[in-house]
């Protein structure tokens, strides 16, 4: 059988090109280079590439192509997430910027503590080179997530999930202070993450032998024409939405989130907290969308199990935590849960809100974890919720911003979370699932106390002698905490250019 070798659509695949050839080079950097300029040469290449594939991405937004054979769809809805996932990307590496990752997890913030020529400004330097090789694991996985929603065939759409995963594995277990809790949160994740993936493996296995092909195009063409039995189309179809589910973070395959969360270093846990659910819900609805939209009325029932247990789970659990990041974790749940009210709907207009969804939930996710990691006290990073008393009055601006985003994760009036959640709820309605909005409506009510709990006790309790104290941050952590609060208030306020871009980027091409 003579091979048909694809035809690539090379000025499409440029962006994806650039952060791959980036990613390839950072590795022998690495490698090779004197440790003396080895992070500074990192950091140009890592920034200037992810820059550049932005730009990229914004001239090549207006094109709608299938390459490779059909396996990548580049349309709207695949140029708006890669371009969400690289400007997440882009902040999220300014906070692991600072002097390198820290041995205790987090990124160097405090900088400006450390008095030049001293002991303590010595051990900064040494400190800042240790862990350059974070810098090629985000490039391999921000490859990963844009190729991942691009891939318009279960193969390619495997490969771009493990190109993703790999290096977040190896990313959360880079801590070294807290070594056995980050390793412990590593090895969690990564065998979960291998058993996800299987069961996404054998579901293509089975969507395969269903249909004969691994495409999305004959896949759908083959539920359509295809008369009786579909017990392996459906077996498949839950199966590949196992791998999705735990992307994303839903219940009942949420057991690695809270602890990976607070084992990685803070700066990773904000990255990989963004970019990978804009990426995970990019992948997933283009696999529902297009593959097996013929079949809704069986996946619908699905989705609404897991969106209702994420929700709920999510919010309920949350209330109960005393670490911030362990309680950002079970709201990021909770928050899947909200995002999938916009999947099931399954229409433009759910694809709309769930696109602004993920844009405002990526922006106020770096911003909060960049406050985080400038909240410390004299062991470390300030976790502990009770240390967040009186920060109000020690520290009333990063305390104003942090309850910035909070009040956006709880959907309050004049944030983007509130526009976001908004939209998927209209988009619910508007398709006839007002019972699922409903329980959304309440879980959000709940979701609510815990975000509103933080902030009543940073400003209306007095502070004790555990209360945290704010580091000065640099320069690249102001960037990120700057942005991540602008766009935060401005996606609330005037959302209506973003919603404009995202109704010119259409729907899936098929």
């Amino acid at each position: 059988m003579e091979f048909i070798s694809p035809e690539l659509d090379y000025a499409a695949l440029a962006p994806m090109i650039v952060v791959g050839v980036a990613a390839i080079i950072s590795v022998l950097v690495e490698a090779f280079a004197p440790r003396s300029v080895r992070r500074f040469l990192q950091l140009v290449l890592v920034f200037t590439t992810l820059i550049g594939a932005l730009v990229l991405v914004v001239l090549n937004s207006g094109m709608r192509v299938l390459t490779g054979g059909q396996s990548i769809a580049l349309d709207g809805p695949a140029w708006i997430m890669q371009g969400t996932i690289l400007i997440l990307a882009i902040l999220g590496g300014l906070l692991m910027a600072e002097g390198g990752v820290d041995p205790s997890g987090d990124a160097f913030a405090p900088r400006a503590s450390a008095l030049p020529g001293s002991e303590d400004e010595r051990q900064f330097t040494i400190r800042g080179y240790l862990q350059t090789e974070v810098w090629p694991f985000l490039l391999f996985a921000v490859l990963g997530m844009m190729l991942f929603v691009a891939s318009n065939d279960l193969l390619m759409m495997f490969i771009a999930l493990e190109v993703m995963s790999l290096p977040l594995y190896l990313l959360a277990g880079m801590a070294r202070r807290r070594r056995l809790l980050s390793q412990e949160a590593a090895l969690k994740y990564f065998l979960l993450g291998a058993f996800s993936s299987a069961f996404f493996l054998f579901g293509a296995a089975l969507i395969y032998g269903y249909s004969g092909s691994i495409a999305f195009g004959p896949i759908s063409f083959a539920i359509t024409t295809k008369a009786g039995e579909n017990t392996l189309l459906l077996i498949g179809i839950a199966m590949l939405l196992v791998g999705l589910f735990f992307k994303i973070g839903a219940v009942p395959f949420h057991q690695w989130t809270p602890d990976v969360y607070q084992g990685a270093p803070t700066p990773v846990t904000g990255m990989m907290a963004a970019t990978v659910k804009v990426a995970a819900f990019g992948a997933l609805m283009r696999l529902l969308y297009v593959a097996f939209g013929g079949v809704r009325w069986d996946w619908e029932i699905l989705l609404w199990i897991v969106a209702i247990l994420s929700m709920l789970v999510g919010s309920i659990i949350a209330i109960s935590q005393s670490d911030i990041k362990r309680m950002l974790a079970y709201s990021s749940i909770a928050q899947a849960g909200f995002i999938l009210v916009g999947v099931v709907a399954a229409s433009p207009q759910g694809l709309a809100s769930v696109l602004f969804y993920l844009i405002a939930y990526g922006f106020t996710t770096i911003g909060a974890f960049a406050v985080i990691s400038l909240v410390r006290n004299a062991s470390g990073e300030a976790t502990s919720i009770r240390d967040w008393a009186g920060l109000g009055k020690k520290s009333p601006l990063i305390a104003a911003i942090f309850s910035v985003f909070m009040l956006s994760l709880a959907g309050i009036p004049l944030t983007g979370g509130f526009i976001g959640k908004w939209g998927v709820f209209a988009a619910g309605v508007a398709a006839g699932d007002a019972w699922l909005v409903i329980v959304a409506v309440i879980a959000s009510v709940i979701a609510a106390f815990f975000y509103v709990r933080v902030i009543v006790l940073m400003y209306f309790a007095d502070p004790t002698p555990d209360t945290a104290a704010v580091v000065i941050p640099s320069g690249f952590t102001t960037v990120s905490l700057a942005a991540g609060a602008t766009l935060t208030i401005a996606l609330g306020i005037v959302p209506q250019p973003i919603l404009d871009i995202i109704a010119n980027a259409g729907v899936f091409i098929r």
